[in-house]
């Protein structure tokens, strides 16, 4: 590692659990990061900044005003494209880091492409079509991943290692109908509820990494920081799961659609 390289890790390549081969593995390591929005602005923020070598960042949707309350790193960039935006942010903050912008959505079409290849995905995305769909294509391409979800002061993290541990499919077979689960934008959020839980992303992800810790595998946290209860659920792979079995093994486009059941 170069000298500037030791004084910029500094803080945590003197921790046991990195150390400098450890800083380096992050370095060489990469990570997906699906929506940077609420959840991907401080994942993408924190495993920038811890020096993960590679960051994909996939986002469609464009700045908007409203979007500042809770997603600060696209300070400046309203109306650009929110990968784009976040791209800007990465490479001021860290020159190590190269960022691989993917500036739309991912679909059925391109998503197993996209996410093989990365060591670590994150779903930092905000709908459940989109969460089936990482679901399905990770456990396909074995590729692990962070999930988390948000509403007002709640969370729910959980981790999912293929082959290793329950999927979200396990947990939740397909989605609820179309308009009986708010959004955020129709029940609100804190911004910084979305901070913790997207941080929580970003945490796991350099866990799964460097192989340290006990990663969120078979558990859900649930997180309550208006009563800052933070709640544990113990999951199990479900042997009837179609993706977790391998029952299914592609990804069919028309099955994601509303309820996702496959």
């Amino acid at each position: 590692m170069e000298d500037e390289q030791i004084k910029r890790y500094a803080r945590q390549i003197i921790m046991p659990e990195i150390g400098v081969r450890g800083q380096r593995e992050l370095l060489e390591s990469s990570v997906l990061v699906v929506g940077a929005g609420g959840l991907g602005s401080p994942a993408i923020q924190y495993l920038a900044g811890a020096g993960v070598g590679r960051i994909g960042i996939a986002d469609g949707d464009e700045v908007d005003i409203s979007n500042l309350q809770r997603q600060t790193i696209h300070a400046g960039n309203l109306g650009k494209n929110k990968a784009e935006s976040a791209r800007d942010f990465v490479e001021r903050l860290n020159p190590d880091v190269r960022v691989d912008v993917y500036p739309f959505h991912l679909d059925p079409e391109n998503v197993r492409d996209i996410v093989r290849g990365y060591d670590v995905v994150l779903d930092c995305t905000d709908n459940f079509v989109s969460r089936f769909l990482l679901n399905d294509a990770c456990v396909i391409e074995k590729i692990p991943l962070v999930h988390a979800a948000v509403l007002r002061f709640e969370g729910e993290i959980m981790t999912i290692v293929p082959g290793n541990s329950a999927c979200y499919r396990c947990v939740f077979s397909h989605a609820p109908p179309p308009g009986s689960v708010p959004t955020c934008q129709e029940a609100g959020v804190v911004g910084a509820t979305v901070g913790v839980l997207g941080t929580l992303q970003a945490i796991e992800a350099i866990k799964l990494i460097l192989g340290i810790g006990e990663p969120l595998k078979d558990r859900m946290l649930h997180v309550d920081l208006l009563t800052m209860d933070f709640t544990e659920l113990k999951l199990r792979k479900n042997p009837e799961c179609p993706i977790c079995s391998g029952k299914v093994k592609e990804i069919i486009p028309e099955k994601y659609v509303e309820s996702c059941q496959l």
